[in-house]
């Protein structure tokens, strides 16, 4: 195994111990906060306040990664994740666990969304070749997918544990949240293994961005209409949702979303040879609008199997764009960039998919029928017209080399 392989395999690794984190914790976060007592709006407002936490941090740390080690932040982040962890454990008070949500890592997204992201898209995008790309942020995508959907299935241990310890539920909800401040621990010990000497290039500290800008704020502003719109449908919400609409349980949410998971991570695959063959941004788009159109048709099913099935028909879709928009952004900056594109294409997302949240809460606390869903499905087709509209004509040099 070479070098660069290795700092992959860590990589991987850890990013599949966050995903099994993530995989459980959105669908318990909701149940959880409704089992203290909190109404939709609180969780919408709770699942809002840790995306904009994200945000903020990951922007702070885009900006400035230049001056520290990669290896150095991605310890602190895997520290500050497992206090996030205890912080919900134990801290029930609807504003301390607002601010615990604010300045913690926890995840309402079945995605990352996370400080670790532009992070570890840095790192890789350092130790593989520009051929390589796709294809390892692809098997990024895929260790996270398959990881997060195995997490899904977790949460129906809250229950199994209450029925065999004769624990409470509300203490057995507590428990999975100790152990996700485990896993971050976990993580933080796989980062150990990376070298201190995975830095950024310090002469371009001052100017983290250059001749890229324009096209990196550009993608900038549509990604955010996109994750604005993917806000509303964030794993919480969705699940809060099937709680509501068909008194679903955790551990049926749960298997729901496992095999969500798994035709996620199996498109990823799929997408590297779509792009290889249609380009970067005909992938994006094309696989998008109808995953869109299973969003709206959603909350017109009169019965759950229709939802399910249309819940898994997207997820087949609607995620072909994760490694395709990683690779592109990658692509189309210089490698002195790099650090600071995947942050400003990452932080806008995170801080307009947080807006959203909360006003799915308090539409599902007025109806049930599922309005979020609607205008998800409607903001992101306009999302991929104008992608589509905007940059089909600016290609990655590898596409410009295959039409040479």
């Amino acid at each position: 195994m070479t070098l660069a392989s290795g700092h992959v395999s860590r990589l991987l690794m850890a990013k599949g111990l966050r995903a099994f984190g993530d995989g459980y914790v959105s669908l318990l976060l909701p149940l959880y906060l409704l089992q203290l007592g909190f109404s939709p709006l609180q969780v919408g407002i709770i699942a809002t306040t840790t995306l904009v936490g994200s945000g903020l941090l990951t922007l702070a740390v885009g900006l400035h990664a230049w001056r520290y080690h990669y290896r150095s932040l991605l310890l602190a982040a895997s520290a500050l994740m497992a206090l996030t962890g205890f912080g919900f454990a134990f801290v029930t008070d609807f504003w301390p666990l607002l601010l615990v949500a604010l300045v913690g890592t926890l995840n309402p997204s079945s995605g990352d969304v996370s400080v670790f992201m532009p992070l570890e898209h840095a790192v890789l995008s350092r130790v593989v070749t520009d051929r390589q790309r796709t294809a390892t942020f692809a098997r990024y995508s895929l260790v996270g997918s398959l990881l997060a959907a195995a997490g899904s299935l977790a949460a129906a241990l809250p229950a199994a544990i209450a029925n065999v310890s004769g624990m409470s539920s509300t203490s057995a909800l507590q428990a999975m949240f100790v152990l996700y401040a485990l896993i971050a621990l976990a993580s933080g010990f796989v980062y150990r293994g990376l070298p201190r000497a995975l830095a950024t290039d310090a002469p371009q500290a001052m100017a983290p961005l250059g001749k890229s800008k324009k096209a990196v704020y550009t993608l900038a502003a549509l990604f955010s209409l996109d994750a604005f719109a993917g806000g509303f449908v964030v794993q919480s919400m969705v699940a809060l949702w099937l709680y509501q609409r068909f008194d679903l349980s955790p551990a049926a949410a749960g298997a729901v979303f496992f095999w969500t998971g798994v035709l996620s991570a199996a498109s990823y695959l799929v997408a590297v040879r779509v792009a290889g063959r249609f380009g970067l941004v005909n992938t994006m788009v094309f696989t998008h609008i109808p995953s869109s159109v299973c969003l709206i048709l959603l909350p017109f099913v009169p019965d759950v199997a229709y939802a399910i099935a249309l819940l898994l028909l997207r997820s087949a879709l609607s995620q072909m764009d994760v490694p395709t928009r990683s690779s592109y952004v990658m692509a189309i900056v210089t490698p002195e960039e790099r650090p600071a594109a995947a942050s400003i294409t990452s932080v806008p997302r995170s801080l307009a998919a947080a807006v959203s949240p909360f006003l799915a809460g308090w539409m599902l606390g007025l109806s049930a029928f599922g309005w979020p869903l609607v205008l998800a499905g409607g903001v992101k087709i306009a999302y991929d017209l104008l992608l589509l509209g905007m940059f089909r004509k600016v290609k990655p040099p590898e596409e410009e080399n295959q039409r040479r």
